[in-house]
């Protein structure tokens, strides 16, 4: 299998290609219809390298990070701080969560059952006398790690962890409409008093919905199963979680940026987006959130497909160069405008009339984020017991809110 920065380095030459056509084209040479249609194919192979790339970084990415938490994991569990009966402990509470994945409750020993019950009620969690137990660090981080690759708001906005699903007042400040003043002699100071907002962030609860395994896949001694169950739970939870985060109403549910954030520009035409109109939405986000390279573009996969062939004619030649520029290195987002460019398809999807179709600005002021510390996992044995199954599922309680809706704009169209 080629390595990630390999993929980059074919999707550099295919893209080369494509250049060329370009050149000519510019050039004013004729291009034939087999012409355009390599050229086609050479903008589609570039893509498909650079989604063959994405994916096995995230497969190496994951990988690593699974590698370490387990070894974290370990050391803590071997912590010389701890004490002999605090490490036995968390010990036999990894060892008895495996146990009670691969067995079910009704196959856990009085022993197991007792660490587990002991660990839940420790961390106050529910009980398991209905099928859940207190997740050990190390498997929910692991969920966590996943979740992070499927949920690109999460990644761009400030994320609060509290131990608690308590409603959480947090304050808002704008104070871009005042500003000092020039004091003559003997002058007094001017009182101009700080404007707070406040809005709360709640916890709803999200599930990943039942993970089925086979029974022969949960006893294969050479499967991970804690890993696979916390990789799947964690995909579905990133899926769920980004939508609500993205276009969610803030009534009974958390509030998406999509949602709060404000209109940056109009476009002309409900149906076309132009290059002016680009400039304009990035010039509608106050300088102080796009300067340190903290500003962003975000839209929907099919929205990019059209910006890409949004170019600059500001010559008037009708020849101008594309906006958009690729990268060619790993981990490197490709940039629209001399600003990365992150893909949400939770975001709408065609340039029609009304819809928000691209969001603009610094996702960190903009966006606050709130998780309640840890999760549940419920184990469902015998329910499946009749098709040799075992169903899992996992939720966590978290809310989202705009914060500041100076630093996102949107472009929304006519």
């Amino acid at each position: 299998m080629p390595t990630p920065n390999e993929l980059m380095e074919q999707r550099a030459n295919v893209f080369a290609q494509a250049e060329d056509f370009l050149a000519r084209s510019e050039r004013g040479d004729e291009l034939s219809a087999e012409d355009l249609a390599s050229w086609d194919r050479a903008n589609k192979r570039a893509e498909e390298l650079k989604l063959q790339a994405e994916n096995a970084q995230r497969s190496t990415d994951i990988k690593a990070s699974f590698e370490q938490i387990d070894e974290a994991a370990e050391r803590a569990a071997a912590d010389s701080a701890r004490t002999p009966e605090e490490r036995d402990n968390a010990k036999a509470h990894n060892d008895a969560f495996a146990s009670y994945l691969r067995n079910g409750e009704s196959g856990l020993s009085a022993e197991d059952r007792s660490v587990l019950v002991a660990q839940t009620r420790a961390q106050g969690t529910t009980s398991g006398s209905v099928g859940g137990y207190a997740v050990p660090e190390g498997f929910w981080a692991k969920v966590t790690e996943t979740r992070k690759f499927y949920a690109q708001v999460a990644e761009l906005a400030e994320v609060i962890t509290t131990d608690s699903g308590a409603s959480l007042p947090w304050p808002t400040n704008n104070d871009t409409s005042n500003t000092g003043r020039l004091l003559t002699e003997n002058t007094q100071v001017t009182e101009t008093a700080l404007s707070f907002g406040q809005a709360t962030l709640d916890a709803y609860t999200f599930s990943s919905d039942l993970v089925l395994v086979s029974l022969q896949l949960a006893q294969d001694a050479g499967i991970d199963l804690p890993s696979f169950v916390a990789r799947k739970s964690g995909e579905r939870l990133g899926r769920i979680e980004n939508s609500y985060f993205t276009t969610g109403s803030g009534t009974s549910e958390p509030q998406g940026f999509v949602t709060g954030a404000t209109t940056g520009k109009t476009t002309a035409n409900g149906t076309a987006i132009i290059y002016n109109e680009l400039i304009d939405l990035v010039h509608s986000v106050d300088v102080a959130y796009r300067e340190g390279g903290a500003a962003t573009f975000v839209m929907n996969d099919l929205i990019l497909a059209y910006v890409r062939k949004i170019r600059d004619d500001s010559g008037g030649s009708g020849l101008g160069r594309p906006i958009w520029e690729p990268s060619i290195q790993v981990g490197v987002p490709d940039s629209l405008l001399g600003y990365p460019v992150r893909v949400n398809n939770f975001m709408a999807s065609t340039v029609a009339t009304t819809n928000k179709t691209i969001a603009f600005g610094d996702f960190r002021a903009a966006l606050a984020l709130r998780r309640v510390n840890g999760g549940q996992l419920m184990t469902l044995r015998e329910r499946y017991a009749d098709y040799l199954q075992i169903g899992y599922f996992a939720f966590e309680r978290a809310d989202s809110v705009v914060q500041d809706s100076s630093a996102v704009k949107l472009l929304v169209q006519a």
